[in-house]
Order: structure tokens, then sequence, then C-alpha cells
């Protein structure tokens, strides 16, 4: 069975001297597996096509590591996004079968940023954009930012929203209190990334982004991000109140698609599904965060049936990225 998987990270060299230093930094002090986190992000040639192969993992879409160039500002966002597409789509043009992209963006200069995924979406084939997550604290839903998603529109362009760290003032408030690991863990991965995904796309949904884009696809992962479970809880949020053209979780339904990254949880994915059906869910790993053998095997578990199982392996990923 072919399989595409959708949110699978890599990093530069470049990078990881900037704004990824934390994250070699972090592999660095672990040592023993950990510290071969960073060779499996770099690599995006042999090594990284032997492993796919050893999982049944027939293609890639690749996209800059978290925390990506939503942090920084103008001039070094706009410099760090040029050189990191212009080295994935090196690596993609290589291997073509096995490797797609999506665009890393300078959201600082959103004018810039819907040129640059103009750019790398004409002239290198790459089948949308990457956005860890806030800006310094701003979310999609303000108007700053809208340029690039009118353009993402234009293109048929899906933007993968990726989590970040919550912002600080977030971090200090509903995490702090506890050892610096503890804190760090629950804001992370443990809790406040997902819950940060979520709120992101909400507030895309209650700021009107979709009623002016109502063609923008977004795609985010672990299997939703808490929000299928809090679907129907939205709608008592009533349309008279939103000044919305339909109930927020009409958007969930129309406007994002899901992916697994790394959550292998049959209760989550099960209500995913009865959510939003198999139409909107399609297969990531979370590479090299996560394993790609387990993710494989999750899929095979899965209880759908062989045609279904089929659009999420690779389908559903073919007709929304152009595949």
């Amino acid at each position: 069975m072919r399989t595409i998987t959708l949110e699978e990270h890599f990093a530069t060299p470049h990078f990881l001297e900037g704004p990824g230093s934390e994250i070699k930094e972090r592999a660095l002090r672990s040592g023993g597996p950990a510290a071969k986190l960073i060779d499996r992000l770099c690599d995006v040639g042999e090594n990284r096509m032997a492993e796919m192969d050893a999982a049944g993992i027939s293609v890639q879409v690749l996209s800059l590591t978290s925390p990506g160039t939503e942090q920084l500002d103008i001039s070094e966002a706009t410099i760090f996004a040029r050189d990191t597409n212009d080295f994935l789509a090196d690596a993609v043009k290589r291997n073509p079968t096995r490797f797609a992209g999506l665009a890393t963006l300078p959201t600082a200069h959103p004018d810039e940023a819907a040129a640059e995924l103009e750019r790398m979406t004409r002239r290198h084939g790459f089948k949308g954009a990457v956005i860890n997550g806030h800006h310094q604290g701003r979310y999609l839903d303000d108007r700053f930012f809208w340029p690039i998603l009118e353009c993402a529109e234009s293109l048929n362009s899906p933007i993968y929203i990726h989590p970040t760290f919550p912002p600080k003032a977030v971090i200090e408030a509903s995490y702090g209190g506890f050892s610096p690991v503890v804190t760090a863990m629950l804001a992370s991965a443990g809790w406040g990334w997902h819950i940060e995904t979520a709120i992101h796309v909400i507030r895309m949904i209650l700021g009107g982004v979709f009623d002016q884009y109502p063609r923008l696809q977004i795609v985010i992962g672990h299997l939703g991000e808490t929000l299928p479970f809090m679907m129907q809880r939205l709608d008592v949020i009533p349309m008279a109140m939103t000044k919305l053209g339909r109930p927020i979780s009409s958007y969930l339904r129309e406007n994002v698609h899901y992916t697994f990254s790394g959550f292998n949880f049959m209760p989550t994915f099960l209500d995913l599904l009865l959510q939003v059906g198999v139409e909107r869910i399609m297969f990531s790993a979370d590479y090299p965060y996560a394993s790609m053998k387990e993710a494989r095997a999750f899929l095979e578990q899965i209880p759908v049936s062989a045609a279904d199982k089929e659009r999420i392996a690779h389908g559903n990923a073919e007709q929304l990225f152009g595949l």
C-alpha cells in the first residue's frame, strides 16, 4: 500500500546554529539516542530514505522543524525562510518520487511571505506551507497576516499549522509554578502545544478567516489537537453571537484536515473519525520525533475498510496536495 506522511521534519545546519539552536543543544545534552536526532533532521537523502523503506513509507512531505522562523523579526525571518526553502527544493529535486515540500514563510512580513509561497509553489512545485503557530503572540486571525491567507487560497496551497510554545506570558500564567523541566514539558508536548494549536484554529474561525477565504484549507496534526472532542461544545457559541456564516463545527469539518503525527491512540482516532469522516483524515508520523514504524503499524490496525485505509494512507493527501 502506498503511504504518504505529512508532518515530517527536517533542519539545515544553518538553522540549528540559529533559531533551532535549542534543539541541537538539548539533543547533545541528552546524549545517547537523542543525539542522533540532529543527524536525522539534517539528512534528506539516503539514510532517511532507508528508514522510510524499512518502515513502509513511500513519500514524506517535508517541513522545517519547529520553532521555524515564526518568532524572528523581518530581516532574519526572510533570510532563513529563503535559505531553508532553497535547501529543501534541492532535496526534493534529487528525489522527487520520495519527497515533497511545504514552504517556510517569513510571517513577520506577510507580503514577503506571500511572495515566497508563490515562488516556491510556482517555481519549485511545493505543495503548501507550514506555519509554526503564532508570530510573537499574534495569530492568523489578525488581518495583518491575511495577505498570506489570500495567496494560499489563490494558489490552492494548504497551510499546515504546526504547534509551537505558547507565548511567554501564557507559559508563566498557565504552566508555571513547577520545576523547569515539568513546566517545559507541560507547556509543550504534554499539553500546551496542542491546546495552543486548537486555540489558533478557533481564533481563525471566530476571526472570520474562512468566511473571507472560503476555499482556504488548513491541516493540523495529533488527531485534531483536542478539537474533535470539543466540536459539539464549541457550537454552544451561537451564530447570532459570532456573526459567522456557519456553526463553528462546520468550519472544522469543511476547512480543516487532520493527521496522526505520532498520536497512535485508537480511542482518539475513533473520535476523530466519527466527528469528521474518513475524507478529512490523513497519515503522518512526526519523524524524527516519533517512529515511522510505529505509525505504519498503527495505520494497519485502524478499523476501517480497505478502501478507506487507502484514502487515509495516501488518497486524501494526493487529492488535497496534488501529489
